[in-house]
């Protein structure tokens, strides 16, 4: 099984080609490969099929082998992967996913995918989308109580489920204990993805996330627009941040409820797996 390892902000992925090669049982694949003891590693696996709607389709485990609606960084390294691996050979990539078409922009220097702007759709405040139980039509400013804390959030759907919780010292919070008891947290039925966020200034935020499926990461790119939309949606930021994740910068651009993602992809090596 031949695979391409790939990071974005640090957030990495095993990527696939599943256009030439069919792959069953993907859900053991995942555990095994993205093992970091006794696999290759990553936060998850990512494989490239042929799409009946858009130009490719993008189909993501995570590392606990849970299937994943769609990913942020996962995204941009898909797009350098199918253009690069010549799946599919255009500067504006249609990609179907678990949330629908998305849009890849390449940025190119000698057809070299350099970075990597992504349509992310339309942000979702409905509770029934999220999911997140709720008699409210949105959720923002709500409070849960943990270990006899208050923490006030905020839930969107941009790909994948987020809350946002606005933090003024977030080196002083513990994201792998708070962030593992609130995505699976009762009224999250499909747990969620928790983002902890510091405003540092009206066009940038600091940002620290736990994801639903994968644990600590480095960073999350539906994280880092479902922080940007839900701190704009309270005034604290403008429509386009800079947002500074644990493994790099991402920029996102919001025009109204549309979020745009701009950051880079690159490959860290290739490989081959030969199962026992």
């Amino acid at each position: 099984m031949k695979f391409k390892k790939m990071q974005g902000t640090g957030n990495d992925f095993l990527l696939l080609d599943g256009v030439k090669n069919k792959y069953k049982d993907c859900t053991t694949i995942a555990k095994k490969l993205c093992d970091r003891r006794y696999g290759v590693g990553g936060d998850g696996i990512i494989i490239a099929e042929e799409s009946l709607v858009a130009d490719i389709k993008m189909v993501y485990y995570n590392s606990d082998g849970s299937r994943g609606e769609m990913c942020g960084n996962g995204i941009r390294c898909f797009s350098k992967f199918v253009y690069e691996e010549g799946l599919v050979k255009k500067e504006e990539i249609k990609i179907e996913t678990g949330d629908g078409i998305k849009i890849a922009y390449l940025n190119l220097e000698k057809d070299v995918v350099k970075s990597v702007t992504i349509y992310m759709g339309k942000a979702r405040l409905n509770p029934e989308d999220i999911p997140v139980l709720s008699e409210k039509k949105k959720v923002l400013n709500e409070k849960i109580f943990l270990d006899n804390k208050e923490i006030k959030f905020s839930a969107v759907l941009i790909g994948v489920p987020h809350v946002v919780i606005i933090e003024k010292k977030l080196k002083e919070i513990d994201v792998n204990i708070l962030g593992e008891k609130i995505e699976k947290n009762k009224i999250f039925p499909k747990r969620i993805n928790v983002n902890f966020i510091e405003i540092l200034d009206r066009n940038r935020i600091s940002i620290k996330t736990w994801e639903r499926g994968a644990g600590r990461t480095l960073a999350c790119g539906t994280g880092s627009c479902s922080a940007v939309y839900i701190a704009n949606l309270l005034n604290l930021v403008d429509s386009e941040v800079d947002v500074e994740t644990e493994g790099g910068i991402l920029k996102i651009k919001l025009i109204k409820d549309k979020v745009y993602m701009t950051g880079s992809a690159e490959t860290t090596f290739k490989g081959e797996v030969v199962w026992e």
